[in-house]
């Protein structure tokens, strides 16, 4: 097993991705399975492989990840910015590509609480009249 060239963190809702980026053919790897089987639908695919198509570097790294809490779409945009980050560090002048392009920014959106009084966290009881 080779040593990792970078490792670096993605966040996204509640789903967190360590990625370890190394030397190699374009392998992908996420909690030991291939990525065809992890995120079986393809615009999730395509989505995770973005960083690397913009900045060409598709089939230099092979990627090996640990995915952990929330969905497949939190954790395919988790991927994302965590795969572009480790890109950044390997070569830095991927920056201004990976950042005109959004990739660097951490979505920080996520659910909002449940206030007390009311059904969900802004829908109120329904009023009624009589």
């Amino acid at each position: 097993m080779t040593k990792p060239l970078v490792q670096t963190v993605g966040r996204r809702k509640s789903s967190i991705v360590r990625v370890q980026l190394r030397d190699g053919t374009g392998l992908m790897t996420l909690n030991d399975r291939p990525l065809e089987n992890y995120f079986p639908n393809m615009a999730q695919r395509i989505r995770v492989l973005e960083p690397m198509r913009i900045t060409g570097v598709d089939g230099r790294y092979d990627v090996k990840a640990r995915l952990e809490g929330g969905g497949l779409t939190g954790q395919s945009d988790a991927l994302r910015l965590g795969i572009a980050r480790a890109l950044v560090s390997v070569e830095p002048e991927l920056r201004p590509t990976l950042k005109k392009a959004g990739m660097l920014t951490r979505d920080a959106r996520a659910v909002e609480r449940k206030k007390y009084g009311l059904k969900k966290a802004r829908r109120a009881e329904q009023f009624t009249k009589r």
